[in-house]
This record gives C-alpha cells, structure tokens and sequence, in this order.
C-alpha cells in the first residue's frame, strides 16, 4: 500500500520543543482564566490547553462544560494572548471550536481508533488551514494511527502533528498507559518531519513519575509535552491525580534538558563514528552466535522428532529465562529487557523446531 503521508517537506507551525499545558477540563470561567494567567507567565509555553468535551468510559462522571467553555477559552486568549487548544470528538465540536477561534485541534485516544469517526471530522475540516494533532490509538496498533493521519491529509490538512499519550494494555505497568516507545518512535522514523509530542499525564496518571518520562520522551527526540496543569490539582473534576500546578510546571520544564538531533563538529562525529563501528561489528557478532545457536536448536528438533518429544518444554523455558535474568543482574543489564529478548528466542526455537517436525512429516 502506497503511503498517503508525505510529509518530507511540511514544518510544523511552531517552534520547538512545542510545550503545552493547562488544565484537563475547563470547569468555571474563574479556573480557566486563573489557570490561563499562570500559565502566560512561563515562557516556554506556546500553546494553552483545556478539556470542552470529556469523553469517559462510563456515564455518570464530569463530561465536560461544552460550548460555554469555548468562550472562556476565548476570554482566556484575549486576556493573556495565549494561543488556545482543545479536543475535538465530533464534527459540530469542529463548528463550534473554529466559531470560537480555537487555534489548535487535537483528536483523542478513543477517536483515532474510529475510522468512522477521522472521516467525519476530517470532513468537517476539509479546506481549513488549521494546526492538528492526533494521539495515538488506545490499543498499540501503528497502522491506526498513521491512518487518521492519512484520513485527515487526504481532505487537505498540511498541519498535522501526533501526541504520544501511551497504550491500554491487558496486563498495565504501574503507570496509566504504556509508554512502548518503540511505537512512537517507529512513528517518526517513517516520517521525520511529523511533529510528535509527549503527553505524560495520561502515560503517568499521576504526578510522581511526570518528569522522568518527560526526560524520557525528550531523550528519545520527542518535539515537546503537553501536561495537565491545573491552579487547584487536587479539586479537578477530572483526572486530578495527574495534575500539576503552573509552579511545578515550570520548575519541570526547567529540568527537562533540551536536546538537538546531531552535532556537526569534527570531535563528536570521528568519535561517535568509532564507536558505531564497534557497535556494528558486535551486531555482526551477536548474529553469528544466533546462526550457530539455530543450527544446535534444529539438532534438538530432529532429536525431539526421533523420539517424538513436543518441541515445547515449559520447564525448560521457565529454567532459561531464570538462569538468563539472574546472569543479566550479574552483568548490569535490564533483566526486564533480557526477559524479552530471551522469550522472543526461545519462541523462535520453538517455531523453526515445529517447523522442522513438519518439513519432516512432508518428506
């Protein structure tokens, strides 16, 4: 399938990093104006977020103030000269929020995952230059996420950017939404020039570990961060546990160390371009070892096939991972890491195993 993404010669609207902020409703005129107030003060603030229509899970919880918040959004604007955004689920949010003169639009988590949904607002949108941005999908599905990219392109829009904002995972990790980076950054590296930010206040759920995935994200060349700030965060009627003052605000994006994508001078590239040698050939080595491994894994197959013994072992597998984990704690490594990699080994040995069993059968 041909890509319907070509961004190479699109720049986003803003400078970066692009930090965004504010609270995650707008509940009262006096909250958002006080919240908006606080905010203009910090300078690395571009743009000043607030939530007009709360999609939750279950009826019953704080929806949202609707069009009533828009014009306090806009009060907002012409009060402190912010730039204003906000989510858009519907194509009559789309209507009101431009009535309104809202400056930029994102798509939530729930409705990226509708292609329904992308078709309809991206109908509503068609001929507008507008700036908007998508979070990714709730479930880890990238070709989702490109594709309400892709649905929103073909009707016109040229300022389009993405939210990382983490995934819904059966089993969770202590935070709200899994980071899995690898999606994000997969992301940018088929398209480059797509602005991608972080939203770590929906990937943390709360306060405590924001920072550290905002370093993160920026580490891993992330375009900026939207976070939740809040005047009151512990009186929000919604999501108040991951929300932070402007104070904190600034004092995060304070430690939040701003990283350029390469360096051009002559030390850093004879250096950098030594060490990728070894790297390179360490990788060349490390494949050699998974030949030699395969070539032993398929000797046990047709040992297994002889004495018609099932390729999978539990007990074996459980000892592998075991042994493997505890030699990665001697040796400094990531026994999170070296449990994956070793499972994605193991579950290879198992396939080219069964695999061998039917070449088997067939001659």
């Amino acid at each position: 399938m041909k890509d319907l993404l070509p961004l190479n010669s699109w720049r986003s609207p803003f400078k970066t990093p692009l930090y965004i902020a504010g609270p995650c409703s707008a509940e009262s005129l006096e909250q958002v104006l006080e919240a908006a107030k606080q905010i203009s003060l910090i300078p690395k603030v571009q743009l000043f977020r607030a939530g007009i229509w709360k999609p939750r899970t279950r009826p019953g919880h704080f929806e949202g103030v609707g069009e009533e918040g828009l014009k306090w959004l806009k009060e907002a604007k012409d009060s402190f000269g912010l730039r204003v955004a906000t989510e858009v689920a519907l194509p009559s949010h789309v209507e009101l929020c431009l009535k309104y003169g809202v400056d930029v639009l994102w798509i939530g988590a729930r409705t990226t995952a509708s292609p329904f949904a992308i078709d309809e607002i991206a109908e509503a949108l068609k001929g507008i230059n507008i700036p908007v941005f998508v979070k990714n999908p709730i479930n880890d599905e990238l070709s989702l996420w490109i594709g309400a990219l892709e649905r929103l392109y073909s009707k016109g829009l040229r300022q389009l950017g993405a939210i990382h904002r983490g995934f819904h995972l059966p089993d969770q990790t202590h935070y709200r939404n899994s980071p899995l980076w690898r999606i994000p950054l997969e992301l940018k590296r088929q398209f480059p020039h797509l602005p991608l930010i972080c939203d770590p206040s929906h990937i943390c759920g709360k306060r405590s570990p924001l920072t550290k995935i905002s370093m993160m994200s920026m580490d891993l060349g992330m375009d900026g961060l939207m976070i939740e700030t809040h005047p009151t965060p512990d009186h929000a009627l919604s999501d108040a546990s991951q929300q932070i003052t402007p104070k904190e605000l600034e004092v995060l994006l304070s430690t939040v160390e701003e990283k350029k994508s390469s360096d051009t001078s002559s030390p850093f590239q004879t250096s950098l371009e030594q060490l990728r040698l070894k790297v390179d050939r360490m990788d060349e080595e490390i494949l050699e070892a998974l030949k030699l491994r395969t070539d032993f894994v398929l000797k046990i197959g047709k040992l297994k096939q002889e004495h018609k013994v099932t390729p999978f072992q539990v007990g074996r597998m459980d000892q592998l991972l075991k042994a493997r984990k505890e030699l990665a704690l001697e040796l400094g490594l990531s026994p999170t890491f070296v449990h994956e990699l070793f499972s994605l080994i193991h579950e290879e040995s198992v396939r080219l195993q069964s695999k061998f069993n039917i070449v088997e059968d067939e001659t």
